[in-house]
C-alpha cells in the first residue's frame, strides 16, 4: 500500500490509515459476494450488456466442469487398477480377458504351406552294403538325459552313414544326475529302429564276437577317438576318424554330445537325422500306451471333450543354480542358494562379487526361466481363462508348494502324472527315470497347446516334432527378455501389457521359420526336411 501510495496518482494523499484499511476491506467484501463467473472472459459486472457471451461463457464452463470429472475419473481409476496383477498372500489377481478365437490352435491358412518329407521312401534300392564290407564298426555312449540320448542316437546314425561305416547299437550310459541305468530296448522299440533305417545305415544289436576284450573299447586310448570338436562338419569325420575306423576296425566315439553341426553336413545327412528322430526311433508299445491314456484323461476332465495345454516347467533347483539369475524368496533362502552355487559351480561363483550384475544382465537379456508366477501372468494375459485343462511336466520345483501357489491359483485344474494315475499304474515305469521322461515327451508331443518355460532338449524337441507333424497346433515360446522388460515396468497398465503379449507372441507359435547359419535342426526341421505343401 506504500508503494501505491507514492507510485499512484489517483490515491488522494490525505486518506487516512483508517481509511485505507476500511477501503480495502470494502473492496475485499464487495468481490467475495460477486458471484465467481463474473470475473470469468465475456462477463462484466453488467450482465445485462452481454447476453451472447454469457451463453458462450456457460458452455465453455460446463466444458470445463466435464473434462475435470474426466480427469479426476481417470486419475482415481489409474490409482485403483492393479500392476498387471493384483497380489493377495501368494494369490495372484488378474483382470479378465477375452478369449481369443485362435487361442487354441494355428490358423489352418498358416498350416498348409509346408509337409514332411523325411520318412523312408518305400520300394527304393539300398544301397548299404554288407555287415563284413563297410569301413569298421563305431560305438557311443548316449550320454546325459532321454533327450540328449535321443539326439546322440540321430547322430550317431548320421556320422556311420559319412563313414560307410557299421553303427553298433547304442549304449544309454548312466548319467550322475539321473543316476539310471536304463537300456536301448528299455525305451525304444530295437526291431523297428533296425529296420527302418536298413536301407540307410548297417545296424547291429551288440559288438562282433570276433571281438573279444569288450571292455577296451571305452578303456583303451588305442580304441578311442577322443578329438571330435563341437558340431564338426561332416568332413572332420571322413579326415580324422575314418582312418583310424580302417585301422583298428573297432572304434569308440568318446564324447559324443553335440558332435556333429548342422550346417556344415549335406542335406541328406540332416535329412536323415530327422529320420531317425521322428520316424525310427518309437517307444515301446507299452509306454506309447500310457501315454495315449493319459493324453485321454486330459482331453476328457471337464466330463465332455476339452483341449488342453502341456507346460514344461523348468524351475528346479538344479536348473535355478546354474542359471545364476535373482528370484524373489527370503534372504534365507537366496543365502542357502548362494551356498549351493558356491558348491556345485565354484568356478563360475568365484567370491559372488559379481553375481548381482551377472543376474540383472541375464535377466534383461531373456536368459532366466520364467517363474512359475510369471508364467500365469503370461497365459492369462494371451486369453487363457481358469478353467484352463493344464499338463504340468516338470520335476521338483524349487519352493515347492509356495512357489508354485501364484499359478496353480489361477489355473486350478493343474495337475501331473502322478494325480492323474493311480501308484499301480506308474509302478511298471519307476525302475527306469527315462520311461517316466517319456511319458511327459508322448502327452507334450500330444496337446493341443504346449508351452516351454525355458532352453533344453526336451523343450526344442517336442516344437521341433510338432512342426515337423503339421504345426496346427500351438508351441508357444514367450518372449522372456519383452517379459522381463514388462514385468520390470512399474507404469505399464494390464491393457498395454496384453496388447504387447498377444502381438509379440502371434509369431512364436511354433510355425516353421527360415532356417539360418548354425540353427538347431531339432527344434526347427524346415529346410532338411519338410517340402513345400
Amino acid at each position: 500500500m506504500k508503494r501505491d501510495e507514492d507510485a499512484s496518482p489517483l490515491i488522494h494523499e490525505n486518506v487516512t490509515d483508517d481509511d485505507d484499511h476500511h477501503h480495502a476491506r470494502h473492496h475485499f467484501t464487495r468481490d467475495r459476494d460477486r458471484p465467481f463467473w463474473s470475473n470469468l472472459p465475456f462477463f462484466g459486472d453488467d450482465l445485462r450488456f452481454s447476453p451472447c457471451n454469457s451463453r458462450i461463457s456457460l458452455i465453455l464452463l460446463g466444458i470445463i466442469v466435464l473434462a475435470a470429472l474426466i480427469s479426476v475419473f481417470s486419475i482415481f481409476h489409474q490409482l485403483n487398477a492393479p500392476y498387471l496383477c493384483k497380489k493377495d498372500g501368494i494369490v495372484l489377481h488378474c483382470p479378465y480377458v477375452k478369449e481369443p478365437a485362435s487361442l487354441w490352435e494355428n490358423p489352418y491358412s498358416a498350416t498348409t504351406s509346408w509337409k514332411p518329407c523325411a520318412e523312408r521312401r518305400n520300394g527304393g534300392i539300398s544301397d548299404v552294403p554288407p555287415e563284413n564290407e563297410t569301413t569298421g564298426y563305431i560305438f557311443i555312449h548316449a550320454e546325459g538325459g532321454l533327450n540328449q540320448q535321443r539326439i546322440a542316437i540321430c547322430n550317431a546314425v548320421a556320422v556311420a552313414k559319412i563313414m560307410n561305416a557299421t553303427l553298433i547299437l547304442p549304449v544309454l550310459k548312466q548319467d550322475q544326475i539321473w543316476k539310471d541305468q536304463t537300456k536301448f530296448e528299455d525305451i525304444f522299440d530295437v526291431d523297428h529302429f533296425i529296420d527302418y533305417l536298413k536301407d540307410d545305415v548297417r545296424i547291429v544289436r551288440d559288438i562282433p564276437e570276433w571281438f573279444t576284450d569288450k571292455s577296451e573299447l571305452f578303456s583303451s586310448i588305442r580304441r578311442t577317438v577322443k578329438n571330435i570338436p563341437k558340431y564338426a562338419p561332416a568332413q572332420f569325420y571322413m579326415d580324422n576318424v575314418l582312418p583310424r575306423i580302417k585301422e583298428k576296425k573297432i572304434m569308440a566315439l568318446k564324447p559324443f554330445v553335440d558332435r556333429l553341426g548342422y550346417d556344415n553336413v549335406p542335406p541328406e545327412i540332416n535329412r536323415l537325422r530327422c529320420r531317425v528322430n521322428y520316424h525310427a526311433l518309437k517307444f515301446l508299445p507299452e509306454i506309447e500306451q500310457m501315454a495315449d491314456l493319459l493324453v485321454s484323461r486330459m482331453r476328457n476332465r471337464t466330463g465332455s471333450s476339452n483341449p488342453y495345454m502341456a507346460l514344461h516347467l523348468r524351475f528346479e533347483k538344479g536348473m535355478v543354480g546354474l542359471s545364476f539369475c535373482d528370484f524373489v524368496g527370503t534372504r534365507e533362502e537366496k543365502a542357502r542358494m548362494a551356498e549351493y552355487r558356491k558348491k556345485e559351480w565354484p568356478r563360475r561363483y568365484k567370491n559372488g562379487s559379481h553375481l548381482w550384475q551377472l543376474a540383472l544382465q541375464k535377466r534383461k537379456e531373456g536368459r532366466c526361466p520364467l517363474e512359475p508366477g510369471e508364467v500365469a501372468v503370461i497365459l492369462r494375459a494371451m486369453g487363457y481363462p481358469k478353467e484352463t485343462q493344464i499338463y504340468v511336466a516338470s520335476g521338483q520345483v524349487y519352493g515347492g508348494q509356495n512357489r508354485m501357489a501364484p499359478l496353480r491359483n489361477m489355473f486350478p485344474n493343474l495337475v501331473t502324472k502322478e494325480e492323474l494315475t493311480t501308484k499301480e499304474e506308474l509302478d511298471g515305469f519307476r525302475k527306469h527315470v527315462t520311461s517316466l521322461a517319456a511319458l511327459d515327451f508322448l502327452v507334450c508331443l500330444k496337446s493341443d497347446v504346449f508351452v516351454m518355460t525355458h532352453g533344453g532338449n526336451f523343450a526344442k524337441l517336442i516344437i521341433g516334432a510338432r512342426r515337423y507333424m503339421g504345426h496346427r497346433q500351438k508351441s508357444i515360446k514367450p518372449d522372456k527378455g519383452l517379459m522381463s522388460k514388462s514385468f520390470g515396468d512399474p507404469y505399464m497398465g494390464w491393457a498395454t501389457f496384453v496388447e504387447d503379449v498377444i502381438v509379440t507372441h502371434q509369431t512364436r507359435t511354433g510355425l516353421p521359420e527360415e532356417t539360418f547359419p548354425n540353427y538347431d535342426l531339432w527344434e526347427n526341421p524346415l529346410t532338411p526336411c519338410m517340402c513345400k505343401a
